[in-house]
């Protein structure tokens, strides 16, 4: 399997130089920039298979890159660790709430960055590599577009398919209207939010079985997620 790629946006020249060599010795692909614009750049050019994004940074705010990012159909999905100083909660929150995974809070150890950084990959490597993805009793395989729970196969139109891969490869994490529209639909589309409500049903429907639980969470004024069931 090939290196995964990391983009590095860190400001701070030694402490970005020490992440690339740890990060490099665990065999990513590393590429770095201190300059929020650049990182926009670099990103469309290559969409890496996961972003570490520091808050404070040249150019472009790190906040403002990351909700950027999570406009573009191409990066979309690719998974945002953030790191800052900030460390009033609702700072974490905006973080968080503007499309970030997950966040770390100056000053960190850098272990625990590349034990975060491991698990994300752990989680999303399957699909980057064509393999079936499995989140509870769910499983999907990219390359035949068919969906199993429990062994029995499922039909899913099109757009739930979408849909429900765009679930699997986040799982817990819950999605507003706006992101789901943005990660399945794409920022072009002109459909509106309430279709997503439709489609959320529709593949509700399409994944139910008897005896199993709806793995789809709505979160009230907030989205939806997708539970392991």
């Amino acid at each position: 399997m090939s290196a995964a790629k990391l983009l590095l946006v860190e400001d701070d020249p030694a402490l970005s130089e020490l992440l690339e060599y740890r990060f490099q010795n665990e065999g990513y692909n590393v590429r770095c920039t201190g300059d929020g614009d650049e990182a926009l750049v670099l990103a469309a050019e290559d969409v890496p298979d996961l972003i570490i994004l520091d808050w404070m940074i040249e150019g472009t705010s790190g906040i403002e890159v990351c909700r950027r990012l999570r406009r573009d159909k191409e990066t979309a999905h690719v998974p945002i660790i953030m790191l800052t100083a900030r460390e009033a909660e609702d700072d974490r929150v905006r973080g968080l709430e503007t499309g970030a995974d997950d966040y770390l809070t100056k000053p960190f150890s850098p272990r625990e960055l590349l034990a975060r950084v491991a698990a994300v990959m752990r989680r999303i490597r399957p699909a980057l590599a064509g393999e079936t993805i499995e989140v509870g009793d769910l499983k999907l395989d990219p390359v035949a577009h068919k969906v199993q729970r429990r062994g029995r196969a499922l039909q899913l139109g099109p757009t739930e398919y979408r849909l429900l891969k765009f679930f699997m490869e986040s799982p817990g994490r819950v999605f507003s209207r706006g992101q789901l529209l943005d990660g399945v639909w794409g920022t072009g589309s002109d459909i509106e939010l309430r279709t997503v409500d439709v489609h959320i049903r529709r593949l509700r429907k399409a994944i139910g079985i008897e005896g199993g639980k709806d793995p789809i969470r709505t979160v009230r004024s907030a989205g939806y997620a997708l539970e392991p069931s």
